[in-house]
């Protein structure tokens, strides 16, 4: 039956299986919202459009599915820009659809308006698309929906004009059959095969777009090493004796990749923010394993490459792997060595960090999901906390963005009801988005909400101190965390001992709602 495009829009969500998005209703978008309840789509009221952004990134990086916002024109779009950022650098399926002016040429000094809202919105999505007609709106959606499972998925934005939003409509098609991934099988992975039957130190460097359970089974038959990016920690699990753990970033490791005698890069951009240098460090021949093309023909220069997913890659060397040589070029030791003397050199890089997060990782659930923010204390787990399991801990790694963790965590918790989740955020990003604690009791999610604060911007400070730079501008005055997170409804917890915050985050899991916990540097003193 006919209805406004707007509601017709949230049908055709749910059609492809939406079932929550987050946003913020105004006068410019209120059409989306006239079929929101009706389509039977859970609707999460962010207190910021950032916010709201940040909440679908997580709820996509825990659900495996896009996350979907609804934003209102002008402001909303430009709000929600930095998530966007953020899932594009970390490939996260988003689609943001918001309403835009009929006419921003010939009238001015309308409500919203923007120069140019559709190009502000490409300057940080895949791609920023504007439908004048609802069989155009059907279609972009349509593509959206496609190019997440087929491609390198990254935000897509789609405007409708708000006269459009408010026409009637005939309802969305159905659902295409979706495309079918090119993959790789057992044929393309033939000359990877080749050339690690002859490898000696073969070294893999497993990357976000991995994407398998099968890596530790791979590599322990082939007798490989490994490296994985910060995107992903946990791709072998827990005490492969060859893994050299997240790592990258440390000097020394281009003297260990430079030893290899065989690379492949699966699923693993090498970008700045991967290895902190220009180079891998590579001497032998890399291997590169990928989606995006672009990735393929960067400044490494694999001497082979195939584009594909790093899941089906894996699947596709498995079912071969028997005609592998096994390699006997690493030893367990070399590894232990390395890790012990890294751990060592982040402890001392950021000293106190360490124990305390050593304690907090004992207090967590197994499978915990976390989301941290910019901040020394997540900098500092991301080399030393051990992962069991892949895709279990998200920090924004490329966009960089202070205020994530919170929303994110937000989202995340949504998308896995009755299962832990966790966030870790510094002082200074918390004020970012702190109204969003109000979602969180809202909703009556269990979430631990651990605050390191140490009253400034220490990573600032300390790179300030580095460039012989006089710190000015790295020290803003707090509230009292505890209280604030009290007026919003949510528990609070200041431990003075690493115990007694071991026992506040158990309790946080069970609560009836968000708890914050705010620790200090002073707690590893106290031990």
């Amino acid at each position: 039956m006919k209805r406004p495009l707007g509601a017709q829009i949230s049908h055709m969500l749910r059609d492809r299986g939406v079932d929550v998005i987050f946003g913020i209703p105004g006068v410019h978008n209120q059409e989306m919202y006239r079929g929101i309840e009706e389509a039977g789509i859970t609707h999460v009221l962010a207190r910021h459009e950032q916010g709201a952004g940040f909440m679908a990134d997580g709820y996509a990086r825990a659900s495996g599915n896009p996350g979907v916002a609804y934003v209102i024109t002008g402001p909303g779009l430009c709000n929600i820009m930095t998530p966007m950022g953020q899932g594009y650098s970390d490939s996260v399926p988003m689609l943001v659809l918001s309403s835009c002016l009929d006419d921003d040429q010939a009238l001015q000094g309308q409500l919203h308006q923007m120069k140019d809202q559709r190009a502000a919105g490409e300057t940080v999505a895949d791609w920023s698309l504007q439908a004048n007609t609802a069989s155009a709106a059907y279609g972009l959606v349509e593509r959206a929906f496609e190019e997440f499972a087929l491609s390198r998925p990254r935000p897509k934005h789609i405007q409708v004009p708000i006269s459009q939003l408010k026409a009637q409509a005939d309802p969305a098609p159905f659902p295409n059959q979706p495309g079918l991934r090119t993959k790789a099988l057992p044929p393309d992975v033939a000359p990877v095969l080749s050339m690690l039957n002859i490898a000696r130190r073969p070294l893999f460097v497993l990357g976000g777009g991995a994407r398998s359970n099968l890596w530790r089974q791979i590599l322990t038959q082939i007798g490989a090493a490994c490296f994985t990016t910060y995107a992903g920690r946990g791709m072998v699990g827990l005490d492969y004796a060859l893994d050299f753990g997240a790592a990258l970033s440390r000097p020394e490791s281009a003297r260990i990749i430079a030893s290899a005698d065989l690379v492949v890069v699966v699923g693993a951009e090498l970008g700045e923010v991967d290895l902190w240098r220009d180079a891998l460090g590579h001497t032998a021949n890399m291997i590169r394993i990928d989606l995006d093309p672009q990735v393929l023909s960067d400044h490494h220069r694999a001497s082979v490459k195939l584009q594909a997913d790093g899941g089906s890659f894996a699947h596709a060397m498995w079912a071969s792997i028997d005609h592998v040589k096994p390699a006997n070029g690493w030893s367990s030791d070399e590894v232990s060595e390395a890790r012990s003397k890294w751990r060592a050199e982040i402890d001392a890089e950021r000293p106190g960090i360490v124990p305390v997060l050593d304690a907090l990782r004992k207090a967590m659930p197994a499978d915990v999901m976390v989301y941290s923010d910019m901040t020394q204390f997540a900098y500092v787990a991301k080399g030393v906390w051990e992962m069991p399991f892949p895709y279990h801990w998200h920090h924004p790694n490329g966009f960089g963005t202070l205020g994530y963790a919170l929303p994110a965590g937000i989202g995340g918790a949504i998308a896995r009801p009755g299962r832990p989740t966790a966030v870790i955020a510094g002082d200074y990003g918390f004020h970012y988005t702190m109204m969003e604690l109000g979602v969180a009791v809202e909703l009556g999610l269990p979430l631990p909400i651990i605050l390191w604060d140490n009253g400034k911007l220490k990573e600032i400070e300390d790179s300030m101190v580095g460039s012989q730079i006089a710190p000015n501008a790295v020290v803003a005055r707090n509230p009292d965390f505890c209280k604030l997170a009290e007026a919003f409804g949510a528990l609070s917890a200041a431990p003075s001992t690493l115990e007694d915050m071991q026992s506040a985050v158990r309790k946080a899991f069970s609560a009836k709602g968000p708890t914050l916990i705010r620790i200090t540097p002073d707690i590893w003193r106290a031990e």
